[in-house]
């Protein structure tokens, strides 16, 4: 294809040599003249292992160029990537000041142009940019098409990680256009993940934020560790072998409040004696009151709707188990009924008269007339309710039963979402 590139810093410079070496042909413009001349001089502006080479072949080969002019670039494009800097400002939100300046200088040198053309965000923006602040500055060119398609790239292997990707993401309203950017990829042999808009905005930091709360929860391990005279790079080097539930997908997938007889009670031991040692850990500290604000957003979106018969599907802290230790569910009825709302219960593994010791305290002490609440089968809950809470992951009969009902559900699995029977929308419109 023929592709523009706006911005030659790390991402775009990176961008536009990658791009050239799988066969595309590539025009970078900025406004700074050093970048410029020396992609012309077919030199790199800065250092980045491995981009010298990619530069000085693609220029070579006459598939790589720069320009300072956006109506020189533009001409024959068919995707312009904008890739700028969004720099933090003092209060912390981020700067869009170049991608406006940089779209609006596009929006400026289409012309009369009558050619589709895809205008892909790479640069880091929060959800809702494409929308409100890139769409309605090329609102008068209707064949300008707007996606997201984030980079994933670290400095010291850029080149790497954009020839071997782990991920790509485009993003967008028009399928076709999200396709069309997708399909600049296909020489690496990577299925793209084509999403909404706003998720591909998202996905990047989402990214960055895990990378980030991975780094600090290993950091903070090893230090406490060190203060108990134990070895924190075995501890996590041999945590990361176990590629089922800590170096994987576990756990990664947003739902109710967690709890049971282990994470809740294990957090507060580390944080206490953490500060028996004397020592800050703000992460591990802040992972409590972070799962109570969850258990409070999904309480939250119980009460809005007003109804007065709810019936609840699970109780134990989470599906095939009658665990009800420090279960989020009991949380969640006690403040129903602390509200006035009539309740019933349903879980297929919960037989109050078969669960004993510490599980059975547990449940006793915080709701003592729970076997009022309580039902013998899903019926006595669904025919009743008014509005049904999904509190745990259901069986596929019993899941397919509720997805037929007309009363407004509440999916506490799906973080809150209030739906009843219909179909999540599509990722991408058609």
């Amino acid at each position: 294809m023929q592709i523009s590139i706006f911005g030659l810093g790390y991402v775009g410079a990176v961008s536009a040599a990658c791009l050239a070496e799988l066969g595309h042909r590539v025009i970078g413009v900025d406004l700074d003249a050093h970048k410029v001349n020396s992609i012309l001089a077919a030199k790199p502006p800065f250092y980045e292992p491995g981009l010298d080479k990619l530069i000085a072949s693609n220029v070579a080969a006459g598939r790589l160029s720069a320009t300072s002019s956006a109506a020189d670039a533009l001409r024959e494009s068919d995707v312009a990537f904008v890739c700028v800097g969004t720099p933090s400002e003092r209060n912390g939100n981020l700067s869009l000041e170049q991608v406006r300046r940089v779209v609006a200088s596009i929006a400026e040198s289409l012309g009369k142009r009558t050619k589709p053309l895809v205008l892909a965000i790479r640069s880091t923006v929060f959800p809702g940019t494409c929308e409100e602040v890139v769409m309605p500055l090329v609102e008068k060119h209707p064949e300008v098409s707007v996606v997201s398609n984030p980079e994933f790239m670290r400095e010291g292997v850029a080149v790497r990680d954009f020839m071997e990707p782990s991920l790509i993401v485009v993003g967008g309203q028009k399928r076709e256009a999200v396709q069309r950017v997708a399909d600049i990829y296909a020489p690496l042999q990577v299925e793209a993940s084509l999403v909404s808009l706003r998720t591909a905005e998202m996905i990047k930091y989402a990214c960055n934020a895990f990378h980030a709360v991975k780094i600090a929860f290993a950091n903070e391990i090893d230090a406490l560790s060190g203060r108990l005279g134990v070895d924190g790079i075995e501890v996590m080097d041999t945590l990361c072998r176990d590629k089922k539930l800590n170096v994987s997908k576990a756990y990664l997938k947003p739902g109710f409040a967690f709890g049971g007889s282990c994470l809740p009670k294990d957090l507060r031991a580390l944080v206490y004696r953490g500060r028996r040692l004397d020592l800050t850990l703000p992460l591990l500290e802040s992972a409590l009151p972070s799962n109570d604000a969850q258990l409070d957003r999904g309480i939250e979106a119980v009460l809005e709707s007003n109804a007065r018969r709810i019936g609840v599907l699970g109780l134990a802290f989470k599906e095939d188990t009658d665990d009800l230790r420090e279960s989020p569910v009991v949380s969640l009825l006690e403040h129903l009924i602390g509200k006035g709302r009539d309740i019933r219960v349903y879980d297929p593994h919960i037989q109050l008269d078969d669960i004993y010791g510490a599980n059975r305290n547990f449940i006793l002490n915080a709701i003592p007339h729970i076997g009022r609440l309580m039902q013998s089968s899903a019926d006595g809950v669904l025919s009743w309710a008014d509005q049904i809470v999904i509190a745990q992951k259901l069986p596929a009969e019993l899941a397919s039963r509720v997805e037929n009902l007309a009363v407004p559900i509440i999916d506490l699995v799906k973080t809150g979402q209030v739906r009843s029977g219909k179909a999540l929308p599509v990722a991408v419109e058609s």
